[in-house]
């Protein structure tokens, strides 16, 4: 008799919201002729932004280059490109021999927490998170043990609250700066701070910068690894979000620090760098014209360019809404929206982006999918033009007001105890 097909009882707890159940519905959508509005994902391409020209034909002229496989950690005029931009931003010590190049961050996130855990091994990872770290940790049998990024501190950690997460199984601090979802971007002194902790507990530090140099006002960003020296630092980028690149599907990781204490784990790391043989070839060729070359993203990003003015108008408008409010991103690509609960107590962000999905055809991503205890925000995309998102924030308005109206109903439901 035919059986079901069952799953890796590591699949159960993964959760990724922002292409989940709410993505699926929203094609059914389409597929029954609504246009719907996309802002669940940083998806630069969907909204116009082009990938420099430079980079487009780096890839060209290189073609006949890149039929063959290349050395599993990549080809070396990207890897020393990424060296250069390390050295450049004070970061010593770090070397061809220390960066892998993968099929995006995504890629690297995945095989960095395979070379490193064993199971039942902890990762502290803040919360809320980008949720693909929370979820490589369960699927190579770790445990994501959550430090709080609370909206009254503005989504900036306090270092009392990483140190009570950690145990003795315990093997890393990642941090996420500038942050995914919130835009919080932290201080020197912060992470100075954090590197203090991991080095006095022994950890390794995995910094996420994949939007490092998508800062607002006068944000500044520290690389991690100038402030650890007697750790280890494993640095994560690409050109996915500063190049608007994200179908290249190219990431690095640049391992530095005091690497000879990493010198198992670097190899363990070429292993299986090696099982997958290599990373897309033809993009790897952008990355030195990427990195060495004019940093248009500084355009977008100062007053008047297009990312500025729509993080203005997001701005704006939770100012002018009745039941909103924001801590502004000071970098990144996304604001982390949170409603007044003394004005929608029974508020649930999952029910109110299916609902919002169904009756405004507008696709955020809710609050919960960020692996934070609380149901009260969501998260939106600077990414649409600053007319388009006032317009958006009109719908939203509208939905809102009509949860509102039907407060003693929610009251009267329990909100659902999984959100799948």
């Amino acid at each position: 008799m035919n059986k079901p097909v069952s799953i890796s009882p590591a699949v159960a707890d993964v959760r990724y919201e922002i292409r989940g159940a709410l993505a699926n519905r929203a094609q059914e959508l389409e597929r029954q002729g609504y246009e719907i509005t996309k802002l669940n994902i940083g998806n630069p391409g969907q909204f116009g932004f082009r990938t420099p020209e430079t980079m487009r034909l780096a890839m060209i002229e290189n073609l006949r280059s890149s039929e063959a496989y290349c050395h599993q950690k990549g080809i070396f005029p990207a890897r020393e490109a990424v060296v250069m931009q390390q050295q450049s931003r004070g970061v010593t010590g770090v070397s061809v021999e220390r960066v892998f190049i993968g099929n995006g961050v995504s890629e690297l996130i995945d095989l960095t927490l395979r070379a490193l855990l064993a199971p039942g091994d902890e990762v502290l990872i803040p919360a809320p998170d980008y949720p693909l770290w929370t979820a490589a940790t369960n699927l190579n049998g770790g445990v994501a043990r959550h430090y709080p990024c609370l909206p009254k501190n503005d989504f900036i950690p306090r270092i009392e609250d990483i140190e009570a997460q950690i145990t003795p199984r315990t093997r890393a601090l990642v941090v996420i700066n500038p942050n995914n979802p919130t835009g919080a971007v932290y201080s020197e002194a912060v992470l100075q701070s954090m590197v203090e902790l991991a080095q006095a507990h022994g950890l390794l530090i995995m910094s996420d910068e994949i939007y490092d140099q998508m800062l607002y006002e006068d944000a500044v960003h520290t690389p991690m690894a100038t402030l650890v020296q007697e750790g280890v630092c494993i640095t994560y980028s690409g050109l996915s979000k500063v190049y608007r690149a994200c179908g290249y599907r190219v990431g690095w990781a640049v391992i530095s620090g005091d690497t000879e204490l990493a010198a198992d784990y670097i190899n363990a790391l070429e292993l299986l760098a090696s099982l997958r043989l290599c990373a897309n070839v033809p993009a790897q060729w952008a990355v030195q014209t990427a990195l060495g070359g004019y940093q248009s993203i500084g355009e977008l990003t100062q007053p008047s360019g297009r990312l500025y003015e729509s993080r203005a108008a997001i701005i704006e408008s939770v100012e002018d809404s009745q039941f909103l409010d924001v801590v502004a991103p000071k970098g990144a690509m996304y604001a982390f929206i949170g409603v007044n609960q003394e004005t929608i107590p029974a508020f649930d962000d999952y029910r109110f982006a299916l609902d919002l999905l169904e009756h405004q055809h507008v696709l955020l991503a809710p609050g919960c999918s960020f692996n934070v205890p609380y149901s009260t925000h969501f998260r939106i995309t600077l990414l649409p033009r600053a007319r388009a998102l006032r317009e958006i924030f009109k719908k939203i308005e509208t939905q809102l007001e009509h949860t509102a109206s039907q407060e003693p109903a929610l009251r009267a439901v329990p909100p659902p105890g999984s959100h799948v």
